[in-house]
């Protein structure tokens, strides 16, 4: 119980104090922006680049995993068909309501959750690194092309989805732990500390961004937010139950696979919309909402799996 709530106060007090600094005009007018872009180019790739040299290729793909993958696939495919074909939303702001309905905070408050009910923190690792290397990388690609549609086909707008940070990190990344190779300790101690700065940033900005908002659902997503929080929310876990059950995972293992499942959405999805200013309300929105909610959810979900 400690650990689990100790990863939700954690998070709330980093937020808190970016309110208190928007609140307050410390850090000035532009200051959210520049924190969301100082995660996005700098933070979020060292910090890519470090977790990703160092994991186990092999766990990528064992069935609790793939029962992970597939529960965060079919949220953000029946987010974006709904959205997009029922809702006529746009098309940006769609692919960031499907990374808030199936992007879950694998890192600053799964892992300490993963310690407190699955007994070590190695059970998130898979889901984080299937989100950095595959869904981040693939949103960000359909985003920059949204970004320069209608600019014309020139070499360097085809080039701009690959010279994205966060895809050459997830490569860089990858290749080295396949080689099973790290850089120097004079190189991979900036990168390491560079990409301590990743969440901290992602938190401050994401406490900035609520001076002033309205309370949830008060805007003109309000059906979107709904339908991101439902799906993230309540369907994703219960999914991922039955799915696992499905395919014979029993005991830590399904509970793993739900109890991730139950994970709100991560602020590096709010990261993305403030970096292509797509959806950023429905973004904080959806971060705050399923925050609040994952607390009984995840809690509940331990006691019964357990």
């Amino acid at each position: 119980m400690t650990g689990v709530l100790e990863g939700f106060a954690l998070i709330g007090a980093i937020i808190a104090v970016g309110y208190l600094l928007g609140r307050l005009g410390i850090l000035g007018d532009a200051a959210g922006g520049v924190l969301s872009r100082l995660a996005f180019f700098v933070g979020s790739p060292a910090l890519l680049y470090v977790t990703l040299s160092g994991a186990e290729v092999g766990t990528l793909v064992d069935t609790r995993s793939l029962v992970s993958y597939g529960t965060a696939l079919a949220m953000i495919l029946a987010y974006l068909l709904t959205a997009r074909l029922l809702m006529r939303r746009p098309a940006g702001e769609t692919v960031i309501g499907g990374l808030c309905a199936g992007y879950v905070n694998a890192g600053n408050l799964g892992i300490p959750i993963a310690v407190y009910a699955l007994g070590g923190a190695e059970a998130v690792a898979p889901t984080m690194i299937f989100q950095l290397t595959i869904l981040a990388p693939a949103s960000f690609v359909v985003l920059d092309l949204l970004e320069k549609r209608g600019q014309g086909m020139t070499l360097r707008n085809a080039l701009t989805p690959l010279l994205n940070p966060t895809l050459m990190a997830s490569a860089a990344g990858v290749v080295s732990a396949v080689a099973h190779w790290q850089p120097p300790e004079v190189v991979l101690a900036p990168i390491q500390t560079l990409g301590g700065l990743a969440v901290p940033a992602m938190l401050l900005a994401f406490g900035i961004s609520l001076r002033g908002s309205p309370m949830p659902g008060r805007s003109d997503m309000r059906s979107q937010l709904v339908l991101a929080v439902v799906l993230k929310s309540f369907v994703q876990p219960a999914l991922a139950w039955g799915v696992g059950l499905a395919v014979g995972l029993s005991g830590p293992t399904l509970l793993a696979a739900v109890v991730i499942a139950a994970l709100p959405t991560a602020q590096n999805v709010f990261t993305y919309a403030m970096r292509y200013d797509r959806g950023v309300v429905l973004a904080r929105e959806s971060v705050l909402v399923t925050t609040i909610l994952s607390v009984p959810v995840v809690l509940l979900t331990a006691a019964v799996l357990a």
